[in-house]
C-alpha cells in the first residue's frame, strides 16, 4: 500500500510541476517574481508538499533558482547571461542538427514531420501556447534523434533557463512569422539528411532568436527608465 501512496505523490508531484513550468514560460510568472506558496497551492489546488517538490523540480531544470533568505524566484537572466546561453545553444543545436542528419530513424522523422504539421496548424490558429509546446517537443525531438545522451542533458539544461525568453518572442508577429518558415526549412533539410544545411539552419535560427530576445529586453529597460525618471 505504502508503495502505491508514493507512486500517486509522484505522479502529482510531475503533474504541478508541468502546471508551473507552463506559468513559468509563458511569462504568467515574470522573471525575477517570487514564487508564492500559498497563492500557487491555491491557484493550483493543491498542498504545499507536491507544490514544494515541484518547485525544487523546476530549480533542477534551471527555471527556478532557489535564493536564500527569498525562497524560490522565476530565473532572470542579464544581457550578459542571454547573450552566453544562446551562444552555447546554438553550438549545440547545429552539432545536433548534423548527427540527427545521420542518425535519424525513418519512424522519428515521421514523428517529428507530424509534429511540424500540427505546429503549422497552431500557428494558423495563432494558438500560441500549443505552438510553443509543439516547437519545444520538435527541437527535444531532434535532439533524440542526434544519438547522443550527454549532448541533449546539456542543451536541455542550458535551454530550460531561456524558454520563457523564447516564448515572447513568437508574440511579435513578424518574428513569428519567420520562425515558422525557419522551421520549414529544417525539416527539409532533415528529411533529405542535409546536416551541414540543417547545422546552419539552426545556427541561424538560435542567432534570431537571440537577436529577438535582446531587443525586448532593452525595449523593457528603456521603458522601465522612463517611467523611473523624474517628472
Amino acid at each position: 500500500m505504502a508503495e502505491v501512496i508514493e507512486i500517486s505523490r509522484l505522479g502529482l508531484t510531475d503533474q504541478v510541476a508541468a502546471r508551473l513550468r507552463t506559468l513559468l514560460v509563458e511569462g504568467r510568472i515574470p522573471p525575477g517574481a517570487k514564487l508564492n506558496e500559498r497563492v500557487l497551492a491555491e491557484q493550483l489546488r493543491v498542498s504545499r508538499t507536491p507544490l514544494r517538490e515541484a518547485i525544487k523540480l523546476l530549480a533542477q531544470e534551471g527555471l527556478v533558482d532557489l535564493l536564500p533568505n527569498r525562497g524560490a524566484v522565476a530565473v532572470k537572466l542579464t544581457e550578459t547571461d542571454i547573450q552566453h546561453s544562446f551562444e552555447v545553444l546554438a553550438g549545440l543545436e547545429a552539432l545536433s542538427g548534423e548527427l540527427a542528419a545521420q542518425r535519424i530513424t525513418a519512424a522519428q522523422l515521421t514523428e517529428l514531420r507530424a509534429k511540424h504539421h500540427e505546429m503549422l496548424a497552431a500557428f494558423e490558429r495563432r494558438d500560441l501556447s500549443n505552438y510553443y509546446r509543439l516547437n519545444a517537443a520538435i527541437h527535444a525531438g531532434m535532439n533524440e534523434a542526434a544519438g547522443n545522451p550527454v549532448l541533449a542533458a546539456t542543451y536541455a539544461r542550458i535551454n530550460a533557463r531561456v524558454q520563457s525568453l523564447r516564448f515572447r518572442t513568437n508574440q511579435d508577429e513578424a518574428k513569428w512569422r519567420l520562425a515558422v518558415d525557419e522551421h520549414s526549412q529544417m525539416m527539409q533539410a532533415l528529411t533529405e539528411r542535409d546536416g551541414p544545411r540543417l547545422a546552419r539552419i539552426l545556427t541561424e535560427h538560435l542567432q534570431h532568436k537571440r537577436d529577438s530576445v535582446l531587443q525586448q529586453l532593452r525595449a523593457a529597460g528603456d521603458a522601465a527608465a522612463i517611467v523611473a525618471a523624474p517628472k
